[in-house]
């Protein structure tokens, strides 16, 4: 059977554009579709490393101005690995070129913005994802098929936390091509909408809408000098972010995200607490899954680590034989095999825009908290 090509236009190409890249090339390889990526154009305002970049990647061609990249006719899907300020005006150029769009998490600067890139695609019709890759660790989507099959019972409880410790040094500039995250201006936010945002993510998908939030904020750092011009300016964003909340479904909800957490570098944890069972994730051992059901036996019941290899576990029989593991990566090419699927089946995976839209409300919301330190309550999508 002869594959469909997908030409890819890929605007970016630091770790995001790596990784996606690596998924594009793989896909295939692994699991039976109907579509096949092609990397068919690179596109950056660095023509010398787009270049090198499109040379090591395998990309056919190069572009410096993505609206050129956008205007071309042999681009089927733009995928957008820029910083946070550019989603929107991409995104939205892009849906009314009619192109589909995978589009780097978060979503947009803040949810009124993201609603107008949702109003765009959705207006265009045009297949849309943003790539909230942790739901397609097999563990995750493992834990995922054990809330829905209703193994836990009614939830109680959601606590998730995210930490690094690479921002501690106040040497270390704001801006630039390496420190975007730091600077306000590209970013939007710091830990809660680059760390926060995927456990939020990943929240709303096991176990349903936040209701309302509390939260507080910390920047540990006041000043840094700008990566580009040299001047010392002040930090707009947040170095720390913790709150609670309650779901919908009446469950409690703790987060915490810090870039000051000396030790470690991307420390990912989700515990969910229900009446029959509960689950433990973490990025660190993310083959795993922890579960612990009271419905066993007095004389055995304990945690139980479960070893996420089986050809019964999600997407492993496409890997190798039981027993041997993936790893972060191949959430990406998850990704892609799911989205290409939803082409085919027109059927679109999940998140869209739209998804991811109630991801970014929550973030508006955690972030008012902070700033009166008041319980807000989520904005519905």
């Amino acid at each position: 059977m002869s594959l469909k090509p997908l030409n890819i236009g890929m605007i970016g190409y630091g770790f995001m554009g790596r990784a996606h890249s690596n998924a594009y090339a793989k896909v295939n390889h692994f699991f039976d579709l109907k579509y096949k990526p092609v990397l068919k154009a690179a596109c950056a305002r660095d023509e010398a490393k787009v270049k090198a970049f499109a040379e090591k990647w395998g990309y056919e061609s190069v572009e410096t101005d993505w609206r050129k990249l956008i205007a071309r006719k042999d681009i089927d899907a733009i995928d957008i690995c820029t910083p946070n300020n550019t989603h929107a005006e991409i995104a939205i150029a892009a849906a009314e070129a009619g192109k589909m769009i995978l589009c780097e998490k978060p979503l947009a600067m803040n949810g009124p913005e993201g609603s107008k890139m949702v109003e765009a695609v959705e207006r265009a019709g045009v297949p849309n994802i943003v790539w909230y890759n942790y739901r397609r660790v097999p563990a995750v989507t493992l834990a995922k098929k054990l809330i829905d099959d209703g193994k836990l019972g009614r939830i109680f409880h959601y606590r998730a936390k995210f930490l690094q410790d690479w921002t501690i040094n106040p040497e270390v500039p704001q801006g630039g091509a390496g420190t975007w995250r730091l600077d306000v201006a590209a970013a939007g936010s710091g830990v809660s909408g680059d760390l926060l945002a995927h456990c939020i993510d990943t929240a709303l998908w096991l176990n349903g809408d936040l209701a309302d939030v509390c939260a507080m904020t910390e920047t540990f750092v006041k000043e840094r000098k700008h990566a580009a011009t040299g001047q010392i300016q002040k930090v707009g964003i947040d170095d720390a972010c913790t709150f609670m909340g309650r779901f919908k479904n009446g469950s409690l909800a703790s987060f915490e995200s810090t870039r000051y957490a000396r030790g470690h570098k991307a420390l990912y944890t989700f515990e969910i607490n229900g009446e029959n069972a509960s689950i433990f994730w973490d990025l660190h051992d993310l083959h795993r899954l922890q579960y612990f059901d009271h419905r066993d036996g007095g004389l055995t019941r304990g945690w139980r680590s479960i070893h996420v290899t089986d050809g019964e576990h999600p997407y492993m029989a496409n890997w190798w034989v039981p027993g041997l593991q993936i790893g972060y990566e191949h959430s990406f090419v998850h990704q892609v095999k799911d989205f290409l699927e939803g082409l085919a089946s027109g059927n679109l995976a999940m998140p869209t825009f739209r998804d991811a839209l109630r991801t970014q409300y929550v973030l508006d919301a955690v972030l008012e908290s902070a700033a009166d330190q008041r319980w807000h309550k989520v904005t519905t999508v």
